[in-house]
């Protein structure tokens, strides 16, 4: 994980090196294996106080080798049976000396592990330290430290691919590029100012402009990536809407696998949205299921949750329409009284549909899809196949009919395209300083036309260049670091 480490003008201000830190650095619960780590200058002394090796003819820690032994608390009592490593600065995830005790992965027993490991002089970490350490220790880029929380946090094998691309130092690498070609001009303004007299050092406008270009080029590649990749690090909002009792509820309690939302005969029983993440079509969502449209509820929570729907299905990548296809179409009486089974093609008008009609033209077809439920009690007729322009897919809640069709369409609805291999990808944070230096870019290209001197031009490339450099983190200010880091998990 140790990525390459980056330019002399990396931070200078290095971890507190009175301080060794450690935390458990697996997940909360039970489990087979756990991990404590350590990192500081007393990593070893730690290890070696809380340690006693099985092996007798031990005769001290082997950099980046596993002893088998057993963990002790400070009165000598065995705690655990584990395998430990020391890691040796300055080759370390974190830069320092480092270690890790693996033992078995009980709640308790790690607890237990860590309080010794405490008492031995070591403090507890604080979050995303391991990795904010590697940082200042010139181990990883800030884009490569991001990195590390996304690929934790990916919600796809794709977000994985994404973050993975930035922890070997791919997006760190380019934007190092674009940041160079700007401090190469920076340079050629410095001796325009100072030695006006030789003209020869400065480029020319349409020379000078050509560098300006392709830089901002190059920013505008970073950001559409960053647009196209969104759904596969963020999830896609995707919305089910429609009438009360339609089967909205059993439809998301279907897709999820597990009974999610109440599903009852009484209509309203979804008063406000629910949402939950899941996958559609290995597409990783935001699925919410909004309250039950209808015109005759004087419930004013109600009405709030039918707004709140209404909201999100407008801000949503994909709207799942789901329409009642009992209902759709009656059909008379078979003989005997009983309903034929399957309806007659509904009116030219969907009569009775218009407040799905309404929600519809609100969001246009194109991001709508319609959802002809309960076909296993009332097949979709072969004449109909499309809702106002959506088009209309058959699935069943109950059964489980067309429900992979559904994942598929609605993957495809919110345009979702697997990036490309090792595609460069920022996160929002990173977008937004690039956005930032494309502004400061575009804006120079308007001085230069205008013919502004060329020491207030060093101040447009000045500023792009310091929203450049503030994604690898080469001028990042304190509270700015705070707040990436206090999104970590503890141990991380």
């Amino acid at each position: 994980m140790n990525g390459r480490p980056f330019s002399s003008s990396a931070p200078s201000r290095a971890a507190d090196e009175a301080d060794t830190i450690a935390a458990i650095a697996t997940a909360p619960g039970a489990g087979a294996i756990g991990v404590i780590r350590l990192s500081g200058p007393r990593s070893r002394d730690v290890l070696e106080a809380v340690f006693r090796p099985s092996a007798p003819l031990f005769r001290g820690f082997i950099p980046r080798t596993l002893h088998h032994g057993r963990i002790v608390d400070a009165r000598g009592a065995d705690l655990d049976e584990a395998l430990v490593v020391f890691f040796p600065g300055p080759r370390s995830f974190t830069g320092e000396d480092s270690a890790e005790i693996q033992g078995h992965g009980g709640t308790a027993v790690l607890q237990a592990v860590l309080q010794a490991v405490l008492a031995r002089g070591a403090r507890l970490a604080e979050r995303g330290e391991f990795t904010r350490r590697a940082f200042l220790n010139g181990r990883l880029d800030l884009s490569q430290a991001e990195a590390v929380a996304e690929l934790v946090a990916a919600p796809s094998l794709e977000g994985v691919r994404l973050a993975s691309a930035k922890l070997h130092g791919l997006l760190g690498r380019r934007v190092s590029e674009l940041r160079d070609r700007l401090e190469y001009l920076r340079r050629k303004v410095c001796l325009a100012v100072d030695f006006p007299d030789e003209e020869a050092e400065c480029l020319p406008p349409a020379e000078f402009l050509a560098v300006t270009g392709d830089v901002a080029d190059g920013v505008r590649t970073l950001l559409a990536a960053y647009r196209r990749t969104r759904q596969w690090r963020e999830g896609a909002l995707v919305v089910l809407a429609g009438r009360v009792n339609a089967g909205k509820s059993s439809l998301m309690n279907a897709l999820l696998g597990r009974p999610r939302a109440i599903v009852t005969d009484q209509p309203g029983t979804t008063r406000d949205y629910l949402e939950e993440e899941s996958c559609l079509d290995g597409l990783p969502v935001r699925l919410v299921d909004t309250a039950g449209l209808r015109a005759d509820s004087g419930d004013p929570v109600e009405q709030e949750g039918m707004r709140r729907g209404r909201e999100l299905a407008r801000a949503a990548q994909a709207v799942l329409l789901v329409l009642d296809g009992t209902l759709a179409a009656r059909a008379p009486s078979a003989p005997g009284g009983r309903p034929d089974a399957r309806p007659t093609a509904p009116p030219g008008e969907w009569e009775g549909f218009a407040a799905e009609k309404a929600l519809l033209e609100a969001v246009g077809a194109s991001r709508c899809l319609a959802l002809w439920n309960k076909a296993d009690l009332a097949p979709l007729p072969d004449t109909v196949t499309n809702f106002y322009g959506a088009p209309v897919l058959e699935v069943s809640a109950r059964t489980g009919l067309g429900l992979d069709s559904l994942a598929a369409a609605a993957r495809s609805l919110c345009g979702a395209r697997e990036p490309a291999p090792e595609e460069i990808a920022p996160n929002l944070r990173q977008a937004r300083a690039l956005e930032h230096a494309l502004i400061e870019l575009q804006d120079l290209e308007g001085d230069i036309a205008a013919g502004v001197p060329p020491d207030l031009c060093g101040l447009r490339l000045e500023s792009a260049a310091a929203h450049l450099a503030g994604i690898t983190g080469l001028n990042s200010a304190e509270d700015t670091l705070n707040s990436i880091f206090a999104d970590f998990c503890i141990g991380k």
